[in-house]
Protein backbone atom coordinates (compact mmCIF):
# COMPACT_ATOMS: atom_id res chain seq x y z
CA UNK A 1 0.00 0.00 0.00
CA UNK A 2 1.48 3.49 -0.58
CA UNK A 3 0.43 6.44 1.38
CA UNK A 4 -0.61 9.62 -0.01
CA UNK A 5 2.62 11.11 1.68
CA UNK A 6 4.80 8.68 -0.70
CA UNK A 7 2.21 9.48 -4.05
CA UNK A 8 3.01 13.14 -3.20
CA UNK A 9 6.88 12.63 -2.91
CA UNK A 10 7.07 10.71 -6.35
CA UNK A 11 4.32 13.28 -7.42
CA UNK A 12 7.40 16.17 -6.55
CA UNK A 13 10.20 14.57 -7.58
CA UNK A 14 9.27 13.96 -11.10
CA UNK A 15 7.97 17.03 -11.54
CA UNK A 16 11.21 18.95 -10.72
CA UNK A 17 13.24 16.35 -12.77
CA UNK A 18 11.07 17.04 -15.96
CA UNK A 19 11.75 20.57 -15.27
CA UNK A 20 15.98 20.60 -15.00
CA UNK A 21 18.05 21.44 -18.27
CA UNK A 22 18.87 18.45 -20.48
CA UNK A 23 16.79 15.86 -18.45
CA UNK A 24 15.94 12.95 -20.27
CA UNK A 25 12.64 12.75 -22.18
CA UNK A 26 11.26 9.97 -20.87
CA UNK A 27 11.49 11.56 -17.77
CA UNK A 28 9.14 14.55 -18.82
CA UNK A 29 6.40 11.88 -19.93
CA UNK A 30 6.54 10.23 -17.03
CA UNK A 31 6.10 13.36 -14.80
CA UNK A 32 3.21 14.07 -17.34
CA UNK A 33 1.46 10.71 -16.15
CA UNK A 34 2.24 11.14 -13.10
CA UNK A 35 0.47 14.62 -12.92
CA UNK A 36 -2.49 13.43 -15.29
CA UNK A 37 -3.29 10.08 -12.91
CA UNK A 38 -2.86 12.22 -9.72
CA UNK A 39 -5.33 15.22 -11.03
CA UNK A 40 -7.83 12.47 -12.88
CA UNK A 41 -7.40 9.70 -11.11
CA UNK A 42 -7.08 8.12 -15.08
CA UNK A 43 -5.40 4.24 -15.74
CA UNK A 44 -2.73 3.99 -18.40
CA UNK A 45 -5.59 3.21 -20.67
CA UNK A 46 -7.14 6.15 -20.13
CA UNK A 47 -4.32 8.13 -20.71
CA UNK A 48 -2.91 6.45 -23.72
CA UNK A 49 -6.20 7.83 -25.20
CA UNK A 50 -5.98 11.38 -24.51
CA UNK A 51 -5.04 13.25 -27.16
CA UNK A 52 -2.99 16.89 -27.20
CA UNK A 53 -6.37 18.24 -28.25
CA UNK A 54 -8.45 17.28 -25.04
CA UNK A 55 -5.78 19.84 -23.25
CA UNK A 56 -6.30 22.97 -22.35
CA UNK A 57 -3.41 24.62 -20.81
CA UNK A 58 -5.12 27.99 -20.86
CA UNK A 59 -7.93 27.23 -18.67
CA UNK A 60 -5.67 24.22 -16.77
CA UNK A 61 -8.09 21.35 -17.36
CA UNK A 62 -8.11 18.27 -19.50
CA UNK A 63 -10.60 16.15 -21.00
CA UNK A 64 -10.18 12.25 -20.06
CA UNK A 65 -12.43 9.53 -21.47
CA UNK A 66 -12.66 7.26 -18.46
CA UNK A 67 -12.91 3.32 -18.74
CA UNK A 68 -14.23 1.06 -21.60
CA UNK A 69 -17.35 3.39 -21.71
CA UNK A 70 -15.16 6.13 -22.54
CA UNK A 71 -16.81 8.22 -19.88
CA UNK A 72 -16.03 11.88 -21.17
CA UNK A 73 -14.71 14.23 -17.86
CA UNK A 74 -12.81 17.34 -17.53
CA UNK A 75 -10.62 17.50 -14.59
CA UNK A 76 -8.65 20.41 -13.11
CA UNK A 77 -4.69 20.95 -13.50
CA UNK A 78 -2.93 22.53 -10.93
CA UNK A 79 -0.57 24.84 -11.45
CA UNK A 80 2.80 22.56 -11.46
CA UNK A 81 1.07 19.47 -13.85
CA UNK A 82 0.21 21.99 -16.05
CA UNK A 83 3.87 23.23 -16.16
CA UNK A 84 5.02 19.90 -16.40
CA UNK A 85 2.69 19.73 -19.69
CA UNK A 86 4.03 22.69 -21.35
CA UNK A 87 7.35 21.27 -20.97
CA UNK A 88 6.50 17.82 -22.34
CA UNK A 89 4.42 19.81 -25.13
CA UNK A 90 8.26 21.30 -26.38
CA UNK A 91 9.95 17.82 -25.93
CA UNK A 92 6.67 16.06 -27.72
CA UNK A 93 7.21 18.65 -30.68
CA UNK A 94 11.13 17.55 -30.83
CA UNK A 95 10.79 14.43 -30.87
CA UNK A 96 8.13 14.45 -34.07
CA UNK A 97 11.11 16.55 -36.11
CA UNK A 98 12.15 13.50 -38.03
CA UNK A 99 8.91 11.92 -38.78
CA UNK A 100 7.41 12.09 -41.68
CA UNK A 101 3.44 12.98 -41.95
CA UNK A 102 1.20 14.37 -39.76
CA UNK A 103 2.27 14.33 -36.27
CA UNK A 104 0.49 11.95 -33.88
CA UNK A 105 -2.53 13.50 -31.97
CA UNK A 106 -1.78 11.40 -29.42
CA UNK A 107 -0.42 13.46 -26.31
CA UNK A 108 2.04 10.11 -24.63
CA UNK A 109 4.68 9.22 -27.05
CA UNK A 110 8.04 6.78 -27.66
CA UNK A 111 10.98 9.08 -26.71
CA UNK A 112 13.34 6.83 -28.17
CA UNK A 113 13.50 3.91 -31.02
CA UNK A 114 12.29 1.42 -29.76
CA UNK A 115 11.71 -2.51 -30.75
CA UNK A 116 7.90 -3.87 -30.74
CA UNK A 117 7.62 -7.39 -31.72
CA UNK A 118 10.54 -7.38 -33.90
CA UNK A 119 9.65 -4.46 -35.46
CA UNK A 120 11.84 -1.15 -35.31
CA UNK A 121 9.68 1.70 -34.07
CA UNK A 122 10.73 5.89 -34.27
CA UNK A 123 10.68 8.06 -31.74
CA UNK A 124 7.97 9.94 -31.37
CA UNK A 125 5.06 8.16 -32.34
CA UNK A 126 2.52 6.69 -29.82
CA UNK A 127 3.51 4.75 -27.22
CA UNK A 128 1.94 1.27 -25.87
CA UNK A 129 0.31 0.14 -22.34
CA UNK A 130 3.45 -1.75 -22.38
CA UNK A 131 6.04 0.94 -23.21
CA UNK A 132 4.56 2.84 -20.09
CA UNK A 133 4.91 -0.41 -17.98
CA UNK A 134 8.51 -0.61 -19.01
CA UNK A 135 8.88 3.19 -18.27
CA UNK A 136 7.37 3.09 -14.78
CA UNK A 137 9.59 0.06 -13.84
CA UNK A 138 12.93 1.72 -15.14
CA UNK A 139 12.17 4.89 -12.57
CA UNK A 140 11.01 2.21 -9.86
CA UNK A 141 14.49 0.89 -10.18
CA UNK A 142 16.16 3.62 -10.60
CA UNK A 143 15.00 5.37 -7.64
CA UNK A 144 14.81 2.53 -5.43
CA UNK A 145 18.44 2.32 -6.15
CA UNK A 146 19.21 5.85 -5.16
CA UNK A 147 17.61 5.61 -2.24
CA UNK A 148 17.74 2.22 -0.55
CA UNK A 149 17.56 1.93 3.44
CA UNK A 150 16.47 5.65 2.91
CA UNK A 151 12.88 5.43 2.16
CA UNK A 152 10.25 2.64 1.51
CA UNK A 153 10.67 1.08 -2.03
CA UNK A 154 7.99 2.07 -4.59
CA UNK A 155 5.82 -0.30 -6.15
CA UNK A 156 6.94 -2.13 -9.53
CA UNK A 157 3.01 -1.55 -10.50
CA UNK A 158 1.84 2.02 -11.40
CA UNK A 159 -1.70 1.22 -10.39
CA UNK A 160 -0.51 0.97 -6.70
CA UNK A 161 0.56 4.36 -6.88
CA UNK A 162 -2.62 5.89 -9.10
CA UNK A 163 -5.41 4.07 -6.64
CA UNK A 164 -3.45 6.54 -4.09
CA UNK A 165 -5.20 9.82 -6.25
CA UNK A 166 -8.23 8.02 -7.34
CA UNK A 167 -9.88 7.04 -3.92
CA UNK A 168 -8.45 10.36 -2.25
Amino acid sequence: MVSDAEAEWVWRLLSVQAMEQGTRPETVRLAVVVGLARATGARYGDLLRCTTDALDLDAGSVAVEHGKHRVPRRHGLDPGTVMVLRRWLRVRQELCVELEGTVPRALLLTVHHTHDNGVTVAAGLPITRQGLVLSWRRFVHRTNATYAARRPPLPTRFEQLRRVWSTG
